[in-house]
């Protein structure tokens, strides 16, 4: 069937999927990456961090690319894969972990645009004041009543914001190169007074969900796969993607320890880019990056609740979520999808009233949502290369696909392990009860609800979200 004229007006092109990429990932997190770094590593570290980050990510970026060209049937993206290679169950967990770690990602994202603000209106705050939570949720709801108009205004927006935010990321790149000291950078290389393998190892490690962070997004072009013009856009457009915000996050990171001591970049306040560059310049580049900072943000905002909305809907459509998540409008928006994603949103905002680092915590727990999904994705890659289905005696292509995805399986996991049990039993508690929907999509098609291995797999959820729910209570677990 020929797609309706409504349907094709909004098809994406490679820029525009390039710019939901890029815009995905660049938002809060490169803005707080010089304290953050500073806080846990030296150079040398992050160094360390960034190969390790950037060749796990890589070769995911290779595996989404790989997956649109040998399972192009499956427009769903991250969980189509997962559902494809390791059942429903796992699909809808993929799905639904994917989908928490956008919310959280936007709440991240509105409780740094108001912290910023609070740099200059001090009844914002650090951005979970009264006054900034009510703020937030007009902001919340104005962006929901935008994206209700179609999909494409919206990317077209995404793609503005995308290009005007890296503009003051290379001018901050820029003067940073002209003004950063080697004598300062070498002082900060290794990050301690005592250098040492077993030291710069635990530096690395503490800074492994950051990068993860910065990372989340770059399986945006593959989640909206389903509105290309053309499906080899999706991998070109994954790829060039993360290779343009590899460079800018490493640039930012390492620059930094060349211009101010790794003490004083551990002691900036959030958005630490912005202490930065007044360092710098003087009083103008806080006003300049804060600016910079708002406009990124606000096209971050605008990816993930286009990312989020869309999971929802996909999973609904291939009958794994209920049915009133497949609804769409007259502009082709998946409002009921959108109107239970910005419903979580505003309850996530509620709760970072009573949390003491409600920025962090959300940044963390955004990572430890994705790596999951993200995990079953490379393990489907790693599947497909070694059962050969799809290749056809393509041998070279087979081992190079299996290799790379065995890279991004094995990186996906040492992830996990790296985050602790804290937010593992932290994300039980967001899975568990988030199943209720995966409940009610098996009772629409009156079908039993788990297999015998998936009712395992829930039953360790539960035990999980259980155990998490009772630290939390006496505090072993503080959010």
């Amino acid at each position: 069937m020929a797609p309706s004229s409504n349907e094709a007006d909004q098809k994406l092109s490679r820029s525009a999927l390039i710019a939901l990429v890029v815009g995905s990932m660049v938002g809060s997190g490169i803005f707080a990456l010089p304290a953050s770094f500073g806080r846990s590593t030296g150079a040398l570290g992050a160094m360390i961090a960034w190969v390790i980050a950037g060749t796990g990510m890589l070769m995911l970026a290779f595996v989404f690319q790989s997956l649109s060209r040998r399972r192009p049937d499956l427009d769903a993206g991250i969980y189509a894969y997962a559902k494809a290679g390791f059942g429903e169950y796992v699909g809808f967990a993929s799905a639904a972990g994917y989908w928490i770690g956008c919310c959280l990602a936007d709440v991240a994202c509105l409780i740094l645009i108001k912290a910023t603000i609070g740099q200059f209106f001090a009844v914002f705050g650090d951005g979970t004041t009264a006054t900034a939570i009510a703020s937030a949720s007009l902001l919340l709801w104005g962006v929901h009543c935008l994206v209700l108009r179609g999909i494409k205004g919206a990317a077209a927006l995404n793609t503005i914001a995308t290009y005007t935010k890296i503009i003051p990321i290379l001018v901050f790149i820029a003067v940073a190169v002209v003004v950063m000291a080697p004598e300062l950078f070498r002082q900060n290389f290794w990050g301690t007074e005592q250098p040492g393998v077993a030291t710069v190892s635990a530096q690395v490690r503490n800074t492994m969900l950051l990068t993860v962070f910065v990372f989340v997004g770059i399986e945006g072009a593959s989640v909206y796969s389903r509105y290309a013009k053309d499906r080899s856009d999706i991998g070109i457009a994954t790829v060039l993607g993360f290779l343009t915000v590899l460079s800018l996050l490493v640039l930012v990171t390492l620059l930094c320890y060349g211009v101010m001591p790794r003490q004083e970049l551990a002691g900036l306040a959030t958005p630490s880019m912005a202490g930065v560059m007044e360092a710098m310049v003087g009083r103008w580049g806080i006003i300049f990056i804060s600016v910079a900072l708002l406009i990124s943000i606000l096209g971050n905002y605008l990816s993930w609740s286009l990312l989020a909305a869309e999971v929802l809907h996909s999973a609904a459509v291939n009958r794994t979520m209920p049915s009133f998540l497949a609804r769409v409008n007259k502009h082709q928006v998946p409002v009921g999808a959108l109107w239970l994603t910005n419903c979580v949103i505003q309850a996530f905002l509620l709760v970072t009233w009573f949390a003491e680092y409600a920025f962090t915590l959300a940044l963390k727990m955004t990572s430890s949502m994705t790596l999951i999904p993200y995990f079953f994705v490379a393990a489907y890659g790693l599947k497909l290369a070694y059962g050969g289905e799809t290749y056809h005696g393509s041998g070279r292509a087979r081992i190079l696909d299996g290799i790379r995805s065995a890279v991004a399986t094995v990186y996906a996991a040492a992830m996990i392990f790296a985050g602790g049990p804290k937010f593992l039993l932290l994300s039980a508690i967001l899975y568990a009860p988030g199943t209720l929907l995966f409940f009610l999509a098996k009772r629409e098609r009156k079908e039993a609800v788990f297999k015998p291995f998936e009712a395992v797999m829930f039953a360790a959820l539960t035990i999980a979200a259980c155990a998490g729910v009772y630290a939390l209570a006496v505090g072993v677990i503080a959010i």
